[in-house]
C-alpha cells in the first residue's frame, strides 16, 4: 500500500485568521473548555491544528476549532494539508471517531497517572474519569470555578439574519475580514 503524505506546510499563524469549518460537527461542553484552558495553562500548545488552504488562499480548519476559538490572539502551530473539499470532509468526519476506537490498557494508564499531577480541578476531573468505569460520569461532579483558573474574556456579537442565505452572506463577509465566526441556527 502506498501512503501519501498530505502535509504540505507547517505554519505558525494567529488563530483568529483560521476559518472555522462550516461543516464542523463537534460541540464543546463547558467541562471540555475548562479542561482545555487548564492544559493550555499548564503545558501550552503541544499539538498542531489541521487546516486546508481554500481557493481564496485562506486556511479552513479541519481539526482544532476549540483551540483556535480559545486562543484567538495566539500564534498557533498549523499543519496545512493538501486536501480538496471532499477529502477534508472525510477527514473531518473520521478523525475523532477513529481516535475514539482506541481501547484502554487500564494497568498502563494507572501507572502513567501515578506520575501525573495537577492542581487544576477541570484537569483533575478528566484524569479521575479516565480510570472510572464507563457508566459513571466523574466529569460532571467536579468543575473548576472562575477563581481557580485564568479564563480570558471573550466578547462576541450575535447577528440576527432573516434566512439561511443572509446568514451565509454575513458569515462569509466576516470570515473574509479575518473574524473568527461560528454558524448558529436556533
Amino acid at each position: 500500500m502506498i501512503i501519501r503524505d498530505r502535509i504540505k506546510d507547517f505554519r505558525r499563524i494567529p488563530a483568529r485568521l483560521l476559518k472555522p469549518n462550516p461543516r464542523n460537527w463537534r460541540v464543546h461542553p463547558a467541562r471540555q473548555r475548562d479542561a482545555l484552558r487548564g492544559i493550555l495553562a499548564e503545558i501550552g500548545y503541544a499539538d498542531a491544528l489541521l487546516a486546508r488552504e481554500t481557493a481564496d488562499g485562506s486556511l479552513e480548519l479541519i481539526d482544532g476549532h476549540l483551540r483556535a476559538e480559545t486562543t484567538p490572539d495566539a500564534e498557533v502551530p498549523v499543519l496545512v494539508l493538501d486536501l480538496d473539499d471532499r477529502e477534508a470532509a472525510k477527514l473531518l468526519a473520521l478523525l475523532d471517531p477513529l481516535a475514539g476506537l482506541a481501547e484502554t490498557d487500564r494497568d498502563a494508564l494507572a501507572d502513567l497517572l501515578a506520575d501525573v499531577h495537577t492542581d487544576n480541578a477541570a484537569l483533575r476531573a478528566v484524569l479521575d474519569a479516565s480510570l472510572s468505569p464507563p457508566d459513571t460520569d466523574v466529569l460532571e461532579t467536579e468543575t473548576a470555578t472562575p477563581e481557580e483558573m485564568d479564563i480570558p474574556a471573550a466578547f462576541q456579537v450575535v447577528v440576527q439574519c432573516r434566512d439561511e442565505a443572509q446568514q451565509r452572506e454575513v458569515y462569509e463577509r466576516l470570515t473574509a475580514e479575518g473574524w473568527p465566526c461560528r454558524l448558529l441556527t436556533l
